[in-house]
C-alpha cells in the first residue's frame, strides 16, 4: 500500500506545535517538507480541546484556545471526518477502544494516509502504515 500524503496524530500535533524537540527525526522532516502533503484530522480539534477542558492537556491551554488560527498557520490541510470514517473506526476489530484513535486509524486507513505517531497501540494494526 502507497501513501497518499502524511496523517498527524493529535500528540504529533501538539508537539509539532508546541515541543518540536518530542518529535522523531523522520516525523521532524515530513512536517517540514513543503513537497509532501501532510493531514491533520478535524477529530484533533476535537480532541484537544475537550481534553483541555476536562483538565487532562493543561499546558496545551495556548493550542486549545486559539486551534482555528493555528491550524490555519500549520501548514497542513484539514482531513474532514465522513461517514465512510466513522463507519468504519465503529465496525473494526481492535481491542483499543479510544475513539480518537480509532477514527484517526479509519481516516489513515481509508484515506490511504501513513499516521505520523508515537503510539505503540497503533503497531497492532498491520493494515496502516506507521511513521515515527
Amino acid at each position: 500500500m502507497g501513501t497518499l500524503g502524511y496523517l498527524l496524530d493529535t500528540h504529533t500535533f501538539l508537539w509539532a506545535v508546541c515541543e518540536g524537540q518530542k518529535l522523531s527525526d523522520k516525523a521532524q522532516k515530513v512536517i517540514e517538507d513543503t513537497g509532501k502533503r501532510v493531514f491533520v484530522s478535524s477529530i484533533s480539534a476535537y480532541e484537544i480541546t475537550n481534553k483541555y477542558r476536562i483538565g487532562k492537556l493543561p499546558g496545551y491551554a495556548y493550542v486549545a484556545e486559539n486551534y482555528i488560527d493555528i491550524i490555519g498557520k500549520f501548514g497542513a490541510e484539514e482531513l474532514s471526518i465522513n461517514t465512510r470514517h466513522t463507519h468504519f473506526a465503529g465496525a473494526f476489530e481492535w481491542a483499543h477502544r479510544d475513539p480518537f484513535d480509532r477514527l484517526l486509524a479509519a481516516q489513515a486507513f481509508i484515506e490511504e494516509l501513513t499516521l505520523v505517531t508515537n503510539d505503540a497501540a497503533f503497531r497492532t494494526l498491520p493494515w496502516i502504515n506507521i511513521l515515527w
